[in-house]
């Protein structure tokens, strides 16, 4: 245990007032890339944009819109090293500073290329805070709340890109430059709010305790669970996370990508296929061109931004069931359920601009709408969640690092690409996407472990890598002041259980589903 008395915390918020306080707060980070993500849609189709940039083509637009997705793929690589560095609070006020920056950059833009520049950077600090607030959410997030505290960011998100699409709308009535420029601006405001409060966020404990700063990680935990230093399950939470620490650091094995990459091939694989199909399965073809769209279906002009800001108010109100389902089902259930209807929406979006009759322009925005509110039920939200739930805490922030990037990676491939296909493939490109759905459900199927309710030190036991930890013999141990053997001891018990899993073939090893159905978390019943 923590070697100096902890006086009584001082902060004003502390236990789940302050839990959900920095949970909003954080999310301002996802609210930015959301804004940022969607801004664009607006104002590429607007007339003074267009006639300041002499009517860019569609490889130009692409450009302009994708182009961020790169800064993004590079710092969220370098945000695995960053963040276990200066740590996850300085992760987070870097990134904004950095966005804010480009935001301005962009605003007071001279042409194509100052615009290219301005981009970039916002996408450079969009990928240090799209790596590092899902990793920071976790890690201050019980088991039993967590996938809600998730799925409340994404909602951020979302409500970030919806109010860039009505910026866009209500600024295209202003008969200027402004029309787009001010919708710029507005990133450099939130960019400045988010930064001002970072400072004053607590840093993740987990993080603290990592890296030997035990005191003041036991006091973010202390203001987690109410604010008293005597909370049985502050302590119980602190020696469960030092004996983990205590633990990777006893196998000797270091922390390099390489280690990651041969210890925990899976979790790395199966993080990063989340986050590849969450673009491959099509929403940025529409959070990005959504008006585009709606221009191919037949609506026109700033009909289609309007047409655009309802999809996205509907949008933004589906990613609200999740809070309450998502520990409640799990999240293999809402990502099959959310495939099957995005899938059956792009089909039929496809098809009604293939027939091109005179229902088509509503219909497509119907089929739109429910394939917008699916993602935003499901593929939205939880690829966000998983990969910091099943990466362990010395390899948290690269292995998020590395499904960010890969985030990154697809969503630039999907915005460069999509105006060039609107107009080779035109209809085709939606069923498509449609087929990368399928694909995701059979990959979930087969090969997603459930995470609900696991806390995030006995995830090994889900992917059948280490017995469980026993809580009520931990606590028992913290009660008499012992150090509990429970995570040094617990691997003896799964010897053989290890050897014959590494025996078995790579594919085969992948395939090994039944950690998923076996792990329970430990009752009242099990003492």
């Amino acid at each position: 245990m923590v070697d100096v008395a902890l006086p009584p915390s001082r902060r004003k918020l502390v236990g789940q007032p302050l839990l959900y306080a920095i949970s909003v707060f954080a999310s301002l980070g996802v609210f930015l890339f959301g804004y940022d993500q969607g801004v664009m849609s607006g104002i590429i189709t607007g007339p003074y944009f267009k006639q300041f940039f002499n009517t860019p083509g569609p490889i130009e637009i692409g450009t302009m819109v994708a182009v961020l997705e790169l800064g993004a793929l590079a710092t969220s690589i370098a945000a695995g090293r960053v963040g276990d560095i200066i740590g996850r609070k300085g992760t987070l006020f870097t990134g904004a500073i950095v966005f804010t920056i480009g935001g301005a950059v962009q605003t007071f833009t001279t042409g194509f290329y100052v615009m290219i520049v301005g981009r970039v950077l916002s996408g450079c600090g969009v990928g240090l805070l799209s790596t590092i607030v899902p990793i920071y959410q976790s890690e201050i997030s019980p088991p039993d709340h967590r996938g809600a505290l998730a799925c409340m960011e994404f909602t951020c998100n979302v409500f970030g890109y919806a109010t860039s699409v009505w910026a866009d709308y209500f600024c295209s009535f202003i008969e200027s430059d402004l029309s787009w420029r001010i919708p710029l601006f507005l990133q450099c405001v939130i960019g400045s709010i988010l930064a001002a409060g970072s400072l004053v966020m607590p840093e993740s404990p987990r993080w603290l305790i990592d890296t030997d700063q035990d005191v003041a990680g036991m006091g973010v935990l202390v203001d987690l669970h109410g604010g008293d230093p005597n909370n049985i399950i502050a302590q119980a939470e602190f020696q469960e996370i030092k004996d983990k620490v205590i633990y990777e650091r006893e196998l000797g094995e270091g922390r390099s990508y390489a280690v990651m990459w041969k210890k925990y091939k899976r979790r790395v694989l199966l993080a990063m296929s989340s986050q590849a199909f969450a673009q491959l399965n099509g929403i940025n073809v529409i959070g990005y061109y959504a008006p585009s769209v709606f221009e191919e279906a037949g609506w026109l002009g700033r009909d289609a931004v309007l047409m655009t800001g309802i999809n996205a108010i509907i949008y933004t109100l589906s990613t609200l069931p999740p809070w309450y389902l998502v520990d409640r089902w799990g999240r293999r259930v809402i990502l099959l359920s959310g495939a099957v209807i995005m899938g059956i929406a792009l089909g039929f979006t496809g098809w009604w601009m293939y027939i091109d009759v005179p229902a088509t322009p509503n219909a497509v925005v119907i089929c739109v709408v429910i394939y917008n509110a699916a993602f935003g039920y499901s593929w939205g939200p939880i690829p966000w969640l998983y990969p910091p739930e099943i990466m362990p805490l010395t390899f948290r922030s690269k292995g998020v690092s590395i499904s960010t990037a890969t985030n990154w990676a697809f969503n630039f491939i999907v915005g460069e690409t999509t105006p060039y296909l609107q107009e080779v493939i035109t209809w085709r490109l939606y069923p498509m996407h449609g087929f990368y759905c399928a694909c995701s459900f059979i990959l979930v199927y087969f090969l997603y472990p459930e995470t609900k309710g696991v806390p995030l030190e006995e995830m090994d036991a889900v992917f059948g890598e280490e017995e469980r930890l026993d809580y009520e013999s931990e606590r028992a141990s913290l009660m008499s002041n012992t150090r509990s053997p429970s995570v040094r001891s617990g691997s003896a018990g799964t010897g053989s259980r290890r050897k014959a899993a590494t025996e078995r073939g790579w594919v085969s090893r992948l395939l090994y589903r039944d950690d998923r159905s076996t792990y329970q978390p430990i009752g009242e019943g099990d003492e």
